[in-house]
Order: structure tokens, then C-alpha cells, then sequence
């Protein structure tokens, strides 16, 4: 009898896990609000159901049986996605886990709790700890406490400016509070882990270009990130394996954002216990080090040790966001010097007249592979990275 695999969400971020599962011979049942996205017409049975619906979406996976459940790249789908899993007895994380991984402030509890370096934070709704978020020492990051996507991300550097900044985070999280926490100095990066029985196996590390302060809009990813040294990197596992241990990651895919400062010091901005967003677990990883990631993602989900051979040779990779229209003219020239070196080209909609305020409205993008970084940089030159 053919496998069954529910999966939560049907945008163009979820369409290569509906191919992947369809390529390895499971039968896809997708949830999703009908909008019209792809997922509607790839996968084998849709079913139009917000992914926010999660008693509904387990009562239908009753009667469906999957062998199992899960997404990609969204923590609101990832939190469904753990319910019904935990609802049918399949394999995922905890419900507890999967909480602490999508909401900021209990993170940065469980970090405190667990022995994991965390800066100062507080959270609030714009009334309460106000007083005690005005005595921090600033600059601040403010954010939503329950969003992902760069959504309402500010830099706060006075007094003056704290209201407005938390008043937009509470505006777009869903439980209406702002998590207010100390600046983690140093260059970003992300990464990617898969996760089996509490075990964890690094995938890639990726370097993240962004806008900066104030927002810290995503511009761009590579893969591999380089480091000084190989104890940089071991330092890097060990504080990035800490922190999920201390979540209680056990199953899937892990994304971590963190910093490392000029003096060797890692910081860990957040965890998504899921694949990262951004193309950088279904296309980047892939491509940079050859290993099957959504594979894994699928065996995972339904209880099966993730296949660890690489399918294909690796080099390195990158994604390029389109956030004004020098980008694009960016994109057009390399198209036209280097079309052998693009993976990939999302649907792009250069409407200059909307200014892009969060990941969500970006222009589009496209992924890029290259031999080596040699080459890479001969394309995009290190002037060019924000």
C-alpha cells in the first residue's frame, strides 16, 4: 500500500516538499487556505483548510492515516504540523518543543533556564515592563514575539523611539506582545541541522547578507560560510547543539540564527525548528553540499532514520533577493554573462512603488550554484555584500 504524507501549507515554499514526497512514491494530501497557490494542483488531494485550523486538520488526518506530518520553512505551519502529528502518535517533536521553538520570549526563557548565554530581554504588550525596558542599556532589538520573515524587526537606539517600534511588533503578532532583548553584536549566519532521536548532524552553514539596521531584511544567502578557523566552527556546533538540546529538538530539521562577534564569542539569535525559510533548506543546502535535506525532512516525519549519502557534488550556492531596482539590473547582467551558474528564478514582480518593508514583500530572487567561492566572487563582488 502507498505511503501517505500530510503536508501543511501549499505556497511555492512548500511545492518542492509536494514534489520531493510525490518523487519518493508517497501520496500527498496538502492543507491550505485556497488561494490559488501551486500546492493546489501538485499534490495528489487538497484539501482547502486554513493551516491554523488544527483540530479540523486533525480530524481529517483520522480518517487519511498518514505515516506522517510536517512542512518547511514556516513556524506557523511547523506549530500544525506538531499537533497533529502528536494527535496521531507519529513521529515529531514535542508539543512544548515546537512552542518554545516558534514563540521568541519562551525561547529565550528556555535558553536562561538551560544554561544557554542570552542577552537581557523582556516582554511586553506596551504596558507592562515598559519601565523596566526604558532603564535597558540601548541599542535594543524589538520584534514580534510570534513572527518569522523579518516582520516588524526594529533597532532601537533611544527612549524616544520605543513606543512606536513596540506598538508595530504587537500590531503583527498574533498574541499581540513585542519581545524587547539586548543588541548580539557580530557577523550573521544560520545553520542548518537534521535531527533524528535527539541526534544532531550539521548540514551546512550559511552566511546571511542583510539590510541592516534598523530592519535587518534578509538580501541574500550563502553557502558555505567560511570561518577562521576549524575550532571557530567546532565552537559554533557546540553552542548551535547546546541550544537544541535545550529546546528539545528531537526530530526534523533545525534552522539557527546566530552572530559571532570579533572575538570568537557566539551568540544565538533564534531557532526555527523546521527548515529554513528563504529557499536556503529546500534549494541551498541541496545544492552546496549535495545531501538530499527534504529527503531527510520526509524520513524523518515518519519515523525513519534521514539518509545521510550525497546525491550530487556539491560547491557553493547562493540566493539573491530583489529589493531595488539595481538588483534587478544585477539579475539581468548576470543572467545574460552567466546563465550556466542559475539554479532557479522565482516570479518577479518589480512594482518599485511598494516599498519593501519585510522578507514577504521582496520582489523575488533567484539561486545561483558556482564551482567555488573564486568563482562566486568574480560574479558578485565583496563591495556589493550588505
Amino acid at each position: 500500500m502507498k505511503k501517505k504524507l500530510a503536508i501543511i501549507g501549499a505556497s511555492d515554499f512548500q511545492n518542492p516538499l509536494i514534489l520531493k514526497a510525490k518523487e519518493l512514491g508517497y501520496e500527498t494530501h496538502v492543507f491550505a487556505w485556497k488561494c490559488g497557490d501551486i500546492g493546489e494542483k501538485t499534490a495528489d488531494y487538497f484539501y482547502p483548510v486554513s493551516i491554523t485550523e488544527q483540530e479540523q486538520i486533525l480530524e481529517m488526518c483520522r480518517k487519511i492515516a498518514p505515516d506522517g506530518v510536517t512542512t518547511i520553512g514556516t513556524d506557523l505551519g511547523m506549530v500544525t504540523a506538531v499537533y497533529v502529528a502528536n494527535g496521531l502518535g507519529l513521529s515529531a517533536n514535542s508539543i512544548e518543543c515546537e512552542y518554545r521553538a516558534s514563540n521568541k520570549y519562551a525561547m529565550r526563557q528556555c535558553f536562561k533556564e538551560q544554561g544557554v548565554s542570552v542577552p537581557e530581554f523582556y516582554v511586553t504588550d506596551g504596558q507592562m515592563n515598559m519601565e523596566q525596558i526604558r532603564q535597558m542599556s540601548f541599542p535594543v532589538i524589538v520584534k514580534p514575539t510570534d513572527r518569522s520573515g523579518s516582520r516588524a524587526i526594529m533597532k532601537v537606539t533611544r527612549t524616544e523611539e520605543l513606543k512606536d517600534a513596540v506598538e508595530a511588533a504587537c500590531r503583527v503578532s498574533f498574541e499581540k506582545r513585542a519581545i524587547v532583548e539586548g543588541l548580539i553584536e557580530g557577523k550573521e549566519y544560520s545553520c542548518e541541522c537534521i535531527s533524528y532521536k535527539g541526534e544532531h548532524k550539521a548540514l551546512a552553514i550559511t552566511e546571511k547578507m542583510t539590510t541592516g539596521e534598523p530592519h535587518y531584511i534578509e538580501t541574500g544567502h550563502i553557502e558555505p560560510a567560511e570561518f577562521s578557523s576549524v575550532t571557530m566552527k567546532m565552537s559554533v556546533l557546540e553552542e548551535v547543539f547546546k541550544a537544541l538540546d535545550a529546546l528539545g529538538v528531537q526530530y526534523g530539521a533545525s534552522h539557527t540564527e546566530f552572530r559571532v562577534s570579533e572575538s570568537g564569542k557566539v551568540g544565538i539569535i533564534e531557532i526555527g525548528a523546521r527548515m529554513g525559510g528563504d529557499c536556503i533548506g529546500s534549494h541551498l543546502v541541496p545544492l552546496s553540499t549535495g545531501y538530499d535535506f527534504m529527503k531527510m525532512v520526509i524520513h524523518t516525519a515518519v519515523g525513519e532514520k534521514p539518509d545521510m549519502n550525497r546525491i550530487s557534488e556539491g560547491g557553493v550556492s547562493r540566493i539573491q533577493f530583489l529589493l531595488k531596482d539595481e538588483d534587478y539590473r544585477k539579475f539581468q547582467k548576470v543572467q545574460k554573462e552567466h546563465p550556466e551558474c542559475i539554479k532557479e528564478v522565482s516570479h518577479i514582480d518589480l512594482d518599485l512603488s511598494k516599498p519593501v518593508v519585510d522578507s514577504s514583500s521582496r520582489y523575488g530572487f533567484y539561486i545561483m550554484k558556482f564551482r567555488d567561492k573564486r568563482e562566486m566572487e568574480g560574479i558578485f563582488h565583496d563591495g556589493e555584500k550588505q
